[in-house]
This record gives C-alpha cells, structure tokens and sequence, in this order.
C-alpha cells in the first residue's frame, strides 16, 4: 500500500537533492531532499514487513461424503473452522 508512497517520496527527494537550487528559508534543499529519500524508503520497507502480517479472510471447510453400509443412504459432514489460516 505505501509503496507508490515511497517511490513518489524518493523521486521528490532526489529532486530536491539533486537537480533544484532552491533557496527555503530556514532549511537546506538538499537535506529536505535527502530527508525525503530516507522517508521513501521506510515507507516501501514497512510496506514489505507489514505485508506478512494481515490475517487472511475467510474460513476453511472440509466436506467428506460417506455411505452408511447399513442403510446405503449417504452422510455428508461439513467443517467449518473459522479460526484457520489459509
């Protein structure tokens, strides 16, 4: 999710680091700029360690099919385990 973030952080940064002379009162460009970079890339590493961390929607069901020998009808069994990971 935040890797567009990151990447459009970067490209600002190495704008401002690299290619503009602007004068901002108070602050060196090319320290925003490099703030900025340093800020992209967090953003595109959380982006990654964050990923494996969500829980998967949904539930996970076993469906078996047995025939009684006794009476010849057929079982069927259904389990739901809503806590599973898929």
């Amino acid at each position: 999710m935040y890797i567009g973030l990151g990447i459009v952080l970067i490209v600002i940064g190495a704008i401002l680091a690299f290619v503009l002379q602007v004068d901002i009162p108070g602050m060196d460009d090319g320290m925003l700029g490099w703030i900025l970079i340093a800020a992209g890339v967090l953003a595109i590493l959380l982006s990654f360690a964050m990923r494996g961390r969500t829980r998967p929607a949904g539930y996970t069901a076993t469906r078996s099919t047995q025939v009684d020998p006794v009476s010849g009808s057929r079982v069927d069994e259904t389990r739901v385990d809503p806590d599973s990971r898929l």
